[in-house]
C-alpha cells in the first residue's frame, strides 16, 4: 500500500516537473531571440526598429514596419475570406448535410490540412497570381503583377480553412440537442434555431479556433512567401505587394549569417513575430473569458 501511494506521489511530481518544462519552452524561446537580438537593439531603438520604413542592411538601417504591415494585412485578408466560408461549412457539414454527403466532406476536409504548404504556393502561384493579375486587378488598378498581399490572404486562407472547420463542427456537435428541438418546437426555423442558439452556445468555440487560426497564419512561411511579391514596402492597397516577416526570415536567415547585424535584425524579426503571437492569444483569451462569463450569466 505504501509502495503505492508512494509511485503514484512520484508519478505526480514527475508530470509536474514535465509540465512546467513544456511551458517553459515559451520563455526560453522569448529569452533566446532577445539574447541574439541585442547586437541591433544596441544599435537601434525598439521605437526606430518598429516605426522605420528603410530596410537597408549594409548600411545597418532596418526598419520593420512594412515587414510587420506585411504581416498583419496577409493575416488580416486571410481571417476576412476565410471565417464566413469556415462558418457556412460548419453549419452546413454539422446541420444540413445528409450523412453520406458528410461523410465525404469531413475526410475531404481534413485532406486539406495535410497538404504541404508549399503545394499550396505552387498553386498560387499556377492559379490565383493569374486570376489577380488578368482579372480581378484590372477592375481596381491599372496595373497590378498579381504578387500581392491579396494573393498571400487567399492562399492563406485556404490554409487555415480546415483548421477552423475541424474545431467549428467539434464545437456545433456539443450543443445539447435539446436546446435546439426546443427552438424548432416553438416555431423558428432551423436557420433561425442556428442564428439564436447554436451561434450563441459555439460562440466562445468559435472565437478560439479563430485565435488559433490566426496564430498559424502569422507564422506561415513558404506559400506566403511564394506568391505575395516580397518588397519592402508598406502595402496600401490589397493589389500592392507584401512582405511578412516569416518570409523575411526565410529568404535570408541562411545567407546572411556572415553579416552580425544583418543576423541580430532576422533574430529581432523572429522576435517581433513571437511577441505579435504571445500579445495576440494574451488578448484573445481575455476577451474569451469575458464572453465565457456573459454567457454562464
Amino acid at each position: 500500500m505504501q509502495f503505492r501511494l508512494l509511485k503514484d506521489k512520484v508519478l505526480s511530481k514527475l508530470m509536474l516537473i514535465l509540465t512546467v518544462l513544456s511551458v517553459s519552452v515559451v520563455l526560453i524561446i522569448g529569452v533566446g531571440l532577445y539574447y541574439k537580438s541585442i547586437p541591433v537593439l544596441n544599435n537601434s531603438s525598439w521605437w526606430a526598429l518598429l516605426t522605420s520604413s528603410e530596410w537597408k542592411p549594409l548600411k545597418g538601417l532596418f526598419g520593420f514596419f512594412p515587414f510587420i504591415m506585411g504581416t498583419f494585412w496577409v493575416t488580416g485578408i486571410a481571417i476576412i475570406i476565410a471565417l464566413p466560408l469556415c462558418l457556412l461549412t460548419s453549419f452546413y457539414i454539422t446541420e444540413y448535410a445528409p450523412n453520406r454527403i458528410r461523410k465525404i466532406l469531413v475526410p475531404f476536409v481534413n485532406l486539406l490540412s495535410g497538404i504541404p504548404p508549399v503545394i499550396f504556393g505552387v498553386w498560387g502561384v499556377l492559379f490565383i497570381i493569374p486570376l489577380i493579375q488578368n482579372h480581378i486587378a484590372p477592375h481596381f488598378v491599372e496595373f497590378s503583377t498579381g504578387y500581392s498581399v491579396l494573393a498571400g490572404g487567399i492562399v492563406l486562407a485556404i490554409m487555415i480553412f480546415p483548421l477552423i472547420v475541424s474545431i467549428i463542427c467539434e464545437v456545433l456537435n456539443t450543443i445539447p440537442r435539446e436546446l435546439k428541438d426546443a427552438s424548432l418546437s416553438l416555431g423558428a426555423t432551423k436557420w433561425e434555431t442556428i442564428k439564436k442558439v447554436s451561434l450563441r452556445k459555439a460562440k466562445p468555440g468559435i472565437i478560439a479556433a479563430t485565435v488559433l487560426a490566426i496564430s498559424r497564419a502569422f507564422g506561415e512561411t513558404i506559400a506566403v512567401l511564394m506568391v505575395c511579391g516580397n518588397n519592402a514596402v508598406v502595402p496600401h492597397s490589397v493589389f500592392d505587394a507584401g512582405y511578412p516577416l516569416p518570409a523575411l526570415i526565410a529568404n535570408n536567415y541562411g545567407e546572411m549569417l556572415s553579416i552580425p547585424m544583418y543576423d541580430s535584425a532576422l533574430m529581432f524579426a523572429a522576435l517581433l513575430l513571437f511577441i505579435i503571437i504571445l500579445l495576440f492569444n494574451i488578448i484573445s483569451r481575455v476577451i474569451l473569458a469575458r464572453l465565457e462569463r456573459r454567457l454562464a450569466a
